[in-house]
């Protein structure tokens, strides 16, 4: 065979779809568990004042991960629009992998004093840039891979192993609660999750390394004119209305994403009438079925477009955020609950499946990866990240509807921005078009 048709032939969709997901489950597996194990390691690297106080500490070091997404996705959507999309998601699970690693050795306050704490927090800051990153580096690898006319489909799959991801580290700490006691996990069982992590990303490295780079990036390295525009601030700045337009498109989306997929479970034991152990089931059943949902909403996006996806879930969070979450508040029951959470992912299903698609596809190849990655960090920081600590702000100020409001405020903002932007659907990765300039204008 040939050596073009040899690189042919391993430009697979699904071999793409296992190198660029598997290595974002690894991921966001590696971001979830620290803040799902931080209750047993907390007073090994802050063993002074109570158990609040620690916690405290270790979530300002879990928020330093946020601030770091931008800068990641700054730094590493760079790279992966200069030297390669393979090469920026090799990057990115090794800045995980070491990481964890990091986090699974790090000396304790009773071994080397606060400077445990100080690789703790490097370690974050390590997290941060890889994840960061790896969202623009397997959405843009996925989106190029893929056929034009199943896009969609295909590159679902990113959010299905990002939650993926999060239903396994919260597998893991059910059967590590259930195998060990409360005084071995907080000893030296909570190093297990953290060592599996670095093991996982060292395995992904290696399936990744397999990968071939996509036409699109190699187009892009073939285009005249263009070189030093590639990967660079200046030549995203000649896209400044589009990245307006990602910050607006991903404001409603993310919020409403961390709101009913990540502060759900706290919502329903400290707000609605349901155990910790009942909240965390309810919502691992509906985040199993969300899950399943990915897919099928992003082939439909490959049938009818994805505008139309993008509009109902911005009428749906807009008109039923505030009736769902005030049930959902006063729900007694599991079975109450669980549809009622499942409703809510049903209609941010619109969003989640086919947003970092979306965002692909308004940028032209040379600065697609930054382009995905830098805006979507800003809004994510902004209001993903800061999801959870705006709802406990308005619970502790008595007044917790305060905060459906806000997610329905930020609905409506992205539903605008929904209804402003051309049908992405269609636009060909294999042409030397400008998908950036003809998808940024305002619709007919």
């Amino acid at each position: 065979m040939s050596t073009t048709g040899a690189r042919a032939a391993t430009r697979s969709p699904w071999k793409a779809i296992i190198g660029g997901s598997v290595g974002n489950m690894i991921e966001w597996y590696d971001w979830f568990v620290y803040s799902t194990f931080s209750v047993y390691f907390a007073s090994a690297f802050f063993p002074e004042g109570d158990a609040t106080s620690q916690l405290l500490h270790t979530a300002g070091i879990f928020a330093v991960g946020f601030f770091m997404r931008p800068v990641g996705g700054w730094l590493l959507g760079r790279l992966g629009d200069r030297k390669g999309r393979k090469t920026a998601l090799n990057v990115t699970v090794l800045l995980m992998s070491l990481s964890a690693l990091l986090i699974a050795a790090a000396p304790t306050h009773g071994q080397i004093g606060y400077w445990g704490a100080v690789i703790l927090l490097l370690a974050r800051m390590l997290q941060g840039l890889s994840v960061g990153g790896e969202y623009a580096a397997s959405a843009t690898y996925l989106s190029e891979a893929a056929p034009d006319h199943r896009r969609g489909f295909f590159c679902s799959f990113q959010m299905v192993s990002m939650k993926v991801g999060q239903l396994i580290g919260l597998s893991l700490q059910i059967v590590l609660q259930r195998t060990m006691s409360d005084e071995t996990l907080s000893s030296w069982g909570w190093r297990i999750p953290f060592i599996l992590g670095a093991l996982g990303a060292a395995a992904v490295f290696y399936l990744r390394r397999s990968l071939v780079e996509t036409e699109s990036f190699e187009q892009a390295v073939e285009e005249t004119g263009r070189e030093k525009e590639r990967g660079t601030l200046r030549g995203l700045w000649e896209y400044r209305r589009t990245v307006a337009l990602v910050v607006g498109f991903s404001m409603g989306g993310t919020l409403a994403d961390y709101t009913y997929s990540t502060y759900m479970t706290k919502y329903l034991s400290n707000s609605a009438g349901l155990s910790r152990t009942e909240a965390s089931l309810v919502s691992f059943v509906a985040i199993l079925v969300f899950i399943g949902v990915q897919p099928l909403a992003g082939a439909l996006s490959d049938r009818i477009g994805r505008r139309p996806l993008l509009i109902t879930f911005g009428v749906g969070a807009m008109l039923f955020t505030v009736p769902l979450m005030t049930a959902l508040g006063h729900v007694s029951t599991m079975s109450g609950a669980l549809l009622l959470m499942i409703a809510g992912l049903l209609i941010i299903s619109g969003y989640t499946s086919i947003s970092a698609l979306v965002k692909a596809e308004l940028f032209p190849a040379r600065i697609r990866s930054l382009g995905v990655a830098l805006p979507y960090a800003l809004a994510n920081a902004l209001f993903g990240g800061t999801a959870e600590y705006v709802a406990l702000w308005f619970k502790n100020a008595g007044m917790e509807s305060g905060f459906f409001w806000y997610v329905t405020g930020c609905a409506a903002i992205s539903l605008v921005v929904y209804l402003t932007i051309r049908e992405t659907k269609g636009v060909s990765f294999s042409k030397a078009e400008d998908p950036g300039s003809r998808t940024a204008e305002v619709a007919a």
